[in-house]
């Protein structure tokens, strides 16, 4: 199984920015597709990025204002949050599938990080 360990979750003021991190344990990730979850008011899709960085996509409602992005080197993939607003409180999940094209639904992924919360005051 792959393992992923998310880190970076804590409480900020709204306009404050968060970097979430998700390292896997699996040495061929960087092929692996991820797609960052959150579960708040609802679970939703915020963020995706294809295998070796090809591509990435954004839900609209953090467009502008969160990036993903990864470093193959160390087997991680992170999502920086800025202009942080209280809606984007939640518990964030990282999720990977070793197909390199990113799901938009989470019951495609197959690996899960644990799923820090971040919260986000105002």
């Amino acid at each position: 199984q792959v393992q992923l360990v998310e880190s970076g979750g804590g409480l900020v003021q709204a306009g404050g920015s968060l970097r979430l991190s998700c390292a896997a344990s699996e040495r061929t990730f960087s092929v692996y597709a991820v797609g960052w979850f959150r579960h708040g008011k609802e679970r939703e899709f915020v963020a995706a990025i294809a295998g070796m960085g090809a591509n990435t996509y954004y839900a609209n409602s953090v467009k502008g204002r969160f990036t993903i992005s990864r470093d193959n080197a160390k087997n991680t993939v992170y999502l920086q949050m800025n202009r942080l607003k209280p809606e984007d409180t939640a518990v964030y999940y990282c999720a990977a599938d070793r197909n390199g094209d990113p799901y938009y639904g989470a019951d495609e992924y197959d690996y899960w990080g644990q799923g820090p919360q971040v919260t986000v005051s105002s």
